[in-house]
């Protein structure tokens, strides 16, 4: 389902420009309709109140919580059930941060990670996604979505920037606090930038994993195929556009992308750039056959970055103890792992 149906819903009902928002305000902040100082029959069109029932039971069943796996530090794999039965996965984070997905699966089939080994299955609605953010407040709070969960956001372009521009209005997420993850595309930047003198500027991640172009077809084989300095680039106009630093994500593979040579390579393809480099030591995943990088390789990795000039932050994913970390989500079953099942 995509917000302008929901809207269009609205508008069948009578209401208008405001009482729209202010039905899309309390669904994506979790508060009850009735929340306010305004009373409903002084507000809302009469047909609008009388279905309000039915249209918060429909916009709940978009999203609904079938297991949550509490980790040690604070996090939680949430395993939400889609209004077809469909399971996708979101994790809440530290610091009031929320992960969401933007599909069920993952086209790009990155080989590190366990989201694309089965390939994509659907995309999810600009409402759907909206609906983990509302499911997840009705848990704790949420101040940040970062779009890094199951999916490849560039792949499902226009919900994810509908949920976006909803997010950062009725919403109430700082754009700053929205964070759009992707292995990079043309039509990404292109999208970006048209939006970055708007009202919702979203900060950008960047999965760059190595500087060589060849190694990275290897690793992320079905990416668009943007060479690295290209990618970098593109990048940078949206970082100097918006006044957010990019943040380029590399997982760190033993062996693979973590030589003296490739730390070279950074340093020559990001010093002076606007941006921040998050080191994340990759997460194990059953069946793959790549090595998490020693914790005292990875601090000297970082260690080398930050004294050659590129702002670099060593990130141990959240949630590992639970298989919430970067590269480790999956649509499990309920049982999977310590779980506290939703009845």
């Amino acid at each position: 389902m995509r917000i302008e149906q929901i809207r269009q819903r609205l508008r069948s009902l009578g209401a208008n420009p405001g009482h729209v928002a202010h039905v899309l305000r309390r669904w994506a902040q979790a508060r009850p309709q009735d929340s306010g100082r305004r009373r409903l029959e002084h507000y809302l069109p009469q047909a609008l109140r009388a279905e309000l029932p039915v249209l918060v039971e429909d916009l709940a069943g978009l999203a609904r919580l079938r297991s949550e796996h509490p980790a040690e530090d604070g996090s939680a794999r949430l395993l939400v059930e889609l209004a077809d039965g469909q399971t996708v996965e979101s994790v809440l984070l530290p610091r009031d941060g929320l992960c969401v997905s933007t599909q069920v699966g993952c086209a790009v089939g990155c080989v590190f990670c366990m989201t694309g080994r089965d390939g994509l299955l659907r995309q999810l609605g600009s409402a759907e996604i909206v609906a983990q953010v509302a499911l997840a407040r009705t848990l704790r709070p949420v101040r940040k979505v970062v779009f890094m969960g199951m999916g490849e956001p560039a792949h499902n372009l226009d919900h994810v920037m509908e949920a976006i521009e909803l997010l950062g209005n009725e919403g109430a997420i700082g754009h700053k606090n929205i964070v759009f993850s992707t292995v990079g595309d043309a039509r990404v930047f292109e999208r970006l930038l048209s939006l970055a003198e708007g009202r919702v500027k979203p900060a950008l991640a960047l999965s760059l994993h190595t500087t060589q172009p060849a190694l990275r077809a290897e690793l992320l084989p079905r990416a668009p195929r943007i060479a690295p300095a290209e990618l970098v680039e593109l990048g940078e106009r949206y970082a100097r556009a918006t006044g957010y630093p990019i943040q380029y994500q590399w997982t760190l593979l033993a062996g693979i992308n973590d030589g003296d040579d490739e730390v070279e390579a950074i340093v020559a393809l990001l010093a002076g750039k606007y941006a921040l480099m998050n080191m994340i030591p990759y997460n194990n995943v059953d069946g793959l056959d790549f090595k998490r990088q020693s914790a005292e390789r990875a601090a000297a990795i970082a260690r080398a970055l930050n004294q050659r000039g590129v702002l670099t932050k060593l990130r141990l994913s959240a949630g590992q103890d639970v298989d919430a970390g970067c590269g480790q989500l999956r649509a499990r079953s309920p049982d999977a792992g310590q779980a506290r099942r939703i009845p």
